[in-house]
C-alpha cells in the first residue's frame, strides 16, 4: 500500500472542505491503517468507534432495505463525525467542526473514497 499517497488524500479532502479537523482511515474491523488527526484525537480509538458506528449503520440500511451502506453523520453541539464505508474491507472518519459543510464534504468524499479504495487494493511493489 501506498501510505504516501494515501495520506496526501486524507490531507486534500482536509484542504478542500472548510472545516475538516481530521480524518482517519481503518480497516472495517476498526484497526487503524492511517490518520490525519490533531493531537487530542486518539486516532486508534477513534478507528474502533468508527468501525462500531459503520457496522450499526450497514445493519440498520440492510435490514430496512435501503441499499449498500454509503455513509453516516453524528452531530454534535461542537461539529460533526462523518463516517464512509470504503467498500467492504475499509472505512473513513471525517470530523468536521460546527461550520463544516456537510454537503460539500459528502460531494467532495465520494471520488476521493475512490481513490482511497484503490490505494488500498494496490499490492506493494516487490522488495518494499
Amino acid at each position: 500500500m501506498d501510505h504516501k499517497a494515501l495520506a496526501l488524500e486524507m490531507r486534500g479532502l482536509r484542504e478542500q472542505v472548510s472545516g475538516i479537523t481530521d480524518t482517519a482511515v481503518a480497516a472495517a474491523d476498526g484497526l487503524l491503517i492511517a490518520a490525519d488527526a490533531a493531537s487530542g484525537i486518539d486516532p486508534e480509538g477513534l478507528a474502533a468507534l468508527a468501525a462500531a458506528a459503520l457496522g450499526l449503520a450497514r445493519r440498520t440500511t440492510q435490514a430496512t432495505a435501503r441499499g449498500a451502506l454509503r455513509g453516516t453523520v453524528a452531530y454534535g453541539t461542537e461539529g460533526c463525525a462523518a463516517f464512509y464505508a470504503v467498500g467492504d474491507t475499509a472505512l473513513m472518519v471525517v470530523l468536521g467542526d460546527e461550520g463544516v459543510d456537510v454537503d460539500g464534504l459528502h460531494q467532495a468524499t465520494r471520488p476521493a473514497l475512490d481513490r482511497i479504495g484503490s490505494i488500498l487494493a494496490a499490492k506493494a511493489p516487490e522488495g518494499v
